[in-house]
This record gives structure tokens, C-alpha cells and sequence, in this order.
């Protein structure tokens, strides 16, 4: 399988994905720079976590308008996987391939943390590696992760199944003290309809070796993989 990894100027988790994929799962991986638009036969779409354009005007906003997001929507549309971590995420939201906003945390300060977050979604093309309601163990980094939505597309997403992570306690319970960013709803990660995109917070590259203190990432990129 070719998977590509989208490079913005302001990218930084480009080549943590690359190691996760390349060194430890044996997949292709190609590097796309964001002006071009070419996908290079990718069969999977990656945008990784960083700060693109320095997030100078508003996260992914100017990242959106790169040339290449014009060739992953399409791709997106013909039902094709796009996974977006952390900025890429925000970024997935902002060219309109996943609904809600990521707004600036509840605390109005970057966090750097470990989370707990639960599997909502199961049996996804993301998450058939892990049990239904299975707890994970991943690191976030952001300033601007605390997901919202209007009522109307709240229920909508609920009701549809389409949240894919939420933060919880170690027992699995949802609440305010383990919701990092005040996120609406408790959610780290969230599907379009087709279930083909999926953006989330917390990093799963990050969670991917002993070593980092977590390899609960790993079935994540695994699923995928399975699935293509």
C-alpha cells in the first residue's frame, strides 16, 4: 500500500508518521508537498500534526487553500481514506470535509499531555484493530483542539455514530476533569458520513513504541492498513 503524508510549511509530525508507517508496518510512503497536486497513486491521504503556516491567522485556514487540498477532496469524495491528526484535523475541518471547529482550549493554554480516550466507533476502517469502548493511552499537543458544534450538528454526528474517540477517565467515564480542552461532548476524534475521513486530536504516531511509554496508536495505522 502507498500511503502519502501532505508536508505544509509549519508541518512537524510528518516524519514521526513516516517512521510509524515505513520503519515499523513496512508500508510505501511518499512525501507530498503542499503545492503540488499530484498524489503520487497514494491509496490513503495522511496530514499530520504541526503548525501550518505557523497558524498565524487561524488554524489550517491558509493551509486550506493549498494547492494540493484540492486533489484530497476529490480523493475524499470518491470515498478514499483521509486521516487528519491534530493540525491536520483542524485543517480537514476548515476545507469542509468534516463538520464542527476546533476553537481555541478551555484553559486558553497549550497542553502537552498524555489522555485517556475511548474507542466510540468500532469496527471502523480506522479502529478494527481495537474492542468497542477499548481505552487508549496517546499524547496530545495544541492549543486550538476544543471541538464544537451547533446543536443541530451535534445530534447529528451522535446520532449517526460518527464520534470516533472521546476523552475519559481510567475507568472510561466521560466528564469534565478528563475532557483536556473542553471539548463539546467530550470529543477527540470524528468521521464524515461516509466514515472514509477521520480527523482527531491526540497522536497516535506519538503512541506507536514502548519506548514513548504507549503502542496504543499502533492499531490505528494497523486498521488501516487491513482495510486497504
Amino acid at each position: 500500500m502507498k500511503i502519502g503524508v501532505v508536508v505544509f510549511p509549519g508541518s512537524n509530525c510528518e516524519l514521526d508518521t513516516q517512521h510509524v508507517l515505513q520503519n515499523l508496518l513496512g508500508q510505501e510512503v511518499k512525501m507530498l508537498w503542499h503545492q503540488q497536486r499530484d498524489l503520487d497513486g497514494s491509496d490513503v491521504i495522511i496530514l499530520p500534526g504541526g503548525f501550518s503556516y505557523g497558524d498565524y491567522l487561524r488554524t489550517g485556514a491558509i493551509a486550506r487553500f493549498s494547492p494540493i487540498m484540492e486533489s484530497v477532496i476529490e480523493f475524499a469524495a470518491k470515498g478514499k481514506p483521509v486521516l487528519g491528526i491534530c493540525n491536520g484535523f483542524q485543517i480537514l475541518m476548515e476545507c469542509g470535509l468534516l463538520p464542527g471547529a476546533l476553537v481555541t482550549n478551555g484553559s486558553l493554554k497549550f497542553i502537552s499531555d498524555d489522555v485517556i480516550v475511548k474507542v466510540e466507533a468500532g469496527n471502523s476502517i480506522y479502529t478494527s484493530k481495537y474492542d468497542h469502548s477499548q481505552l487508549l493511552k496517546m499524547p496530545i499537543a495544541h492549543i486550538g483542539g476544543s471541538f464544537f458544534a451547533d446543536d443541530d450538528t451535534l445530534a447529528e454526528i451522535e446520532s449517526d455514530d460518527r464520534v470516533a474517540f472521546r476523552y475519559c477517565d481510567a475507568e472510561g467515564n466521560a466528564n469534565s476533569e478528563s475532557n483536556p480542552n473542553a471539548s463539546i461532548g467530550n470529543i477527540a476524534g470524528i468521521y464524515n458520513k461516509k466514515g472514509n475521513v477521520l480527523g482527531l486530536m491526540p497522536h497516535p504516531e506519538r503512541a506507536s513504541e514502548s519506548v514513548l511509554g504507549s503502542t496504543d496508536g499502533l492499531g490505528l495505522f494497523e486498521s488501516l492498513i487491513l482495510s486497504n
